[in-house]
């Protein structure tokens, strides 16, 4: 299952990020999740909300740059070696990872890994095939 996020191109400046969660809450928006990498000139925030659509257009009405894409998201227990049983099922099958963030979920015994890969049909095959799967877009935000 693939889920939308939400990724939006920012100046690497103080208060660019606190900007863009203000305006996604004042439009009723939650975010199950984000992840920033930065440049010195600018940085991406990776985030998964819970109405993608809502928030694209509300982020492009205060003239934020964000695209939708498609990624995965994987649970796994939340103990050692959860995320390399994960990166065995993808290896075996010779998946490529674009990116990968994680965040804890019902903290202590779950984990979910989120990935771009080149190739998602690909990947979601390996997962299952190493017995693991993915999450709804639903499933994401749950407690």
């Amino acid at each position: 299952m693939h889920i939308r996020q939400i990724s939006i191109f920012l100046q690497n400046e103080p208060g660019q990020l606190s900007r863009i969660c203000r305006d996604l809450a004042d439009a009723g928006i939650n975010i199950a999740t984000l992840s920033l990498a930065d440049t010195t000139d600018f940085g991406i925030v990776r985030m998964i909300v819970d109405d993608h659509e809502k928030a694209k257009e509300t982020l492009a009405a205060k003239g934020h740059a964000a695209k939708v894409s498609e990624v995965l998201a994987v649970c796994v227990p939340d103990r050692p070696g959860g995320m390399a049983e994960v990166m065995a099922a993808l290896d075996k099958a010779g998946v490529n990872i674009e990116y990968s963030y994680a965040f804890a979920f019902h903290r202590g015994e779950k984990a979910v890994l989120v990935f771009r890969f080149s190739d998602n049909a690909k990947a979601e095959s390996a997962l299952r095939a190493g017995g693991f799967t993915t999450l709804a877009e639903s499933e994401i935000g749950e407690e």
